[in-house]
């Protein structure tokens, strides 16, 4: 009652109105009923026309309510199971949804607008705030090893970038090619170096010019011995 008795509008609520938080935000962090609130609000929208605009520009994250919370968990409780973070591309459309929620976190995150309740419940999620792009990024060099290795394997020679014999071979031939010119370079992660000698040894030198593609066995038996050059 003392907030309606002192004059309108009151600066307090004003403020918070300005800076994008709704009627009932602010009644729940004053203690006032929404009702008042909306009375000050009014008085002040018509002292100063551009309130409204500013408050609609404002636009802050809202305040999570229980079922926002209640979500979070369900993604928590998902990627503590699954042992890894939702996909947007997934199949599954409930793996999707909890994609995209993450994603809009991870936005609001990064513009420093995510409200403390999420990021106090993400905290248990190991790398949720990481780059999409780069996450795939990774997934991807190392599924491009395992495939380097078993090309290696079926007893192919070192891949070609260029005078390939298939997509599969180009493929495999840039990715090798890319990783040898990091090296040289010093740009490639020592982590990924280490892969790389562990799995695939010899990968640094590659084909010797001039030296003939090592015989393999195709799925009938039968062995080739093609001749190629770099």
């Amino acid at each position: 009652m003392d907030r309606l008795l002192r004059r309108a509008p009151d600066a307090e609520w004003v403020l918070m109105y300005r800076l994008g938080l709704s009627r009932k935000r602010i009644a729940a962090l004053v203690c006032a009923e929404p009702n008042t609130v909306g009375y000050h609000l009014a008085i002040a929208r018509r002292q100063d026309p551009g309130l409204e605009a500013e408050h609609q520009a404002a636009d802050p994250a809202p305040h999570p309510s229980p079922k926002d919370l209640a979500r979070m968990e369900v993604i928590i409780a998902w990627v503590s199971a699954e042992g890894r973070l939702p996909q947007d591309r997934a199949c599954d459309r409930g793996e999707r949804s909890m994609a995209r929620w993450l994603s809009g976190r991870r936005r609001e995150a990064a513009a420093g607008t995510l409200d403390a309740a999420y990021r106090n419940g993400l905290a248990q999620v190991p790398g949720w705030q990481e780059n999409r792009r780069k996450s795939e990024d990774e997934a991807r060099w190392h599924r491009r090893l395992d495939q380097l290795v078993a090309y290696r394997e079926e007893g192919h020679d070192w891949p070609r970038h260029h005078d390939y014999d298939s997509e599969r071979e180009h493929t495999l031939g840039v990715w090798i090619h890319t990783q040898r010119y990091k090296h040289r370079r010093g740009e490639l992660d020592s982590v990924k170096f280490r892969l790389l000698d562990d799995a695939v040894p010899g990968w640094q030198t590659g084909r010797t010019r001039g030296r003939p593609r090592r015989p393999f066995l195709r799925s009938g038996g039968a062995k080739t011995g093609l001749v190629d050059t770099l």
